[in-house]
């Protein structure tokens, strides 16, 4: 696209015309001595009579032998020709200029090509109000107003990382812990399982090029027969930042009344025994079991609050203990809730905590499985108890520090001028 040239280019009108016509029919074959046209080609012709009167044409299109124009360029006069006249390429003023004016170079020309100066390349420079209105990924641009140059990418103006280093915040929530069983008699309960480990911090700083690991720990599995207490969450990690996985809830079988585990936060206890206790910085312990008929599930703890114990004579399990609510993700979620301690015939199983924790089953019906990618703690049950929820890493820092790469199971968004991660599944990091 723009204007093309062509050596010596010249024809005879094969037809004379007047000064308003806008087709010019030239010899048979000499029209192939001009350039070949696509759309918005053009080029500069100058008609020459035997007089030597001359007027610059525009020629927009050609077929074969016949040229489409525009006549009088140039502050030339258009006027009448007559058959054998010429036409002709001649080098004229606005050719060079439009040859050597920058809106007519295509952008394939410049494209992909190596620049060899040492001076500089000049950014088109505007204020924040002055951005463009519809764009598209990949525009580059200088900001007068943040001074700073800037590229949209991932939905945002992300200004260039003018930083060697970052510091990142994180939320790192380990497995919930599985419900507890008992399975003596029909009206008992075992404990809720604990919520997962709750880290948060904004004090990570990281570097280009740092490559850090990110696991994300499962929920522990339920408690059975042959293993009446909630299996532990795993644990999930951040680089060196770990989170403890939530204590299993506590079991009683017809040999043994077995506590809580202790955890991030602790199992509930069962049939009158304690709760686990929980990990200083990461979560609460679990609750008590009742001490007597109908020997209701204690709830486990959460990320907020210890886990609800059981007296004498209640007909309730134990809540699960509160979580913790974060917006690292760019919305208000709650992480780590206690699971809720069981219960027998006759009575109702403990509230999940908020936060994940999955509700307490009565008689034989099944205990809930805490949420994934919550950390909350499994339902203790008579039944079936619940088996923990999954948990989460969340990473989010300034953009205008490089984006980061991430392998594994993640999604990544820009919400309020930060880069997020959310990793639902182990991974990589790389910034």
């Amino acid at each position: 696209m723009g204007i093309k040239l062509s050596n010596n280019a010249f024809a005879t009108l094969a037809a004379g015309i007047n000064s308003s016509v806008t087709s010019i029919t030239v010899t048979s074959g000499q029209g192939a001595r001009f350039p070949s046209l696509t759309a918005s080609d053009y080029f500069y012709a100058t008609l020459i009579d035997t007089s030597n009167n001359l007027e610059i044409v525009k020629c927009t299109a050609r077929s074969t032998d016949v040229l489409t124009v525009v006549r009088g360029q140039e502050s030339t006069t258009a006027r009448a020709y007559s058959t054998g006249d010429r036409i002709e390429i001649r080098l004229t003023a606005q050719t060079f200029i439009d040859a050597t004016t920058i809106t007519s170079l295509e952008p394939h020309k410049v494209s992909d090509q190596d620049n060899t100066a040492t001076g500089y390349f000049d950014l088109p420079t505007g204020t924040t109000a002055q951005r463009p209105g519809s764009p598209v990924a990949g525009m580059m641009r200088f900001n007068s107003t943040i001074a700073q140059a800037e590229i949209y990418q991932g939905g945002a103006w992300v200004a260039f990382a003018t930083q060697s280093t970052a510091t990142v915040d994180y939320l790192v929530v380990a497995g919930g812990g599985g419900g507890g069983l008992d399975y003596y008699g029909s009206g008992r309960g075992g404990g809720g399982g604990g919520g997962g480990g709750y880290r948060a911090a904004s004090s990570f700083a990281v570097a280009p090029g740092n490559s850090l690991t990110v696991t994300v720990g499962a929920g522990g599995a339920p408690g059975n027969t042959g293993n009446v207490v909630g299996t532990n969450g795993g644990n999930s990690v951040f680089s060196s930042i770990t989170s403890t996985g939530g204590g299993g809830g506590g079991g009683h079988s017809p040999s043994a009344n077995i506590v809580g585990n202790a955890g991030g936060s602790g199992g509930g206890g069962s049939n009158g025994v304690s709760g686990g206790a929980g990990t200083a910085g990461q979560g609460f312990a679990g609750g008590t079991g009742a001490p007597d008929s109908p020997f209701l599930g204690a709830g486990g703890g959460g990320a907020s609050a210890v886990g609800g114990s059981v007296g004498s004579a209640q007909t309730t399990g134990g809540a699960g203990g509160a979580g913790t609510a974060s917006a690292l993700s760019g919305s208000s979620v709650t992480y780590a809730g206690g699971g809720g301690g069981g219960g027998g015939s006759g009575t109702t199983g403990g509230a999940g905590g908020a936060g994940g924790g999955g509700a307490g089953g009565i008689s034989s019906n099944n205990g809930t499985s805490g949420t994934v990618n919550t950390g909350g703690g499994g339902g203790g049950a008579r039944g079936t108890p619940g088996t923990g929820g999954s948990g989460v890493v969340i990473i989010s820092y300034p953009n205008n520090f490089k984006l980061a790469t991430a392998t594994g199971t993640y999604t990544q968004t820009n919400t309020s001028g930060n880069y997020v991660f959310i990793f639902t599944g182990s991974g990589t990091i790389t910034f």
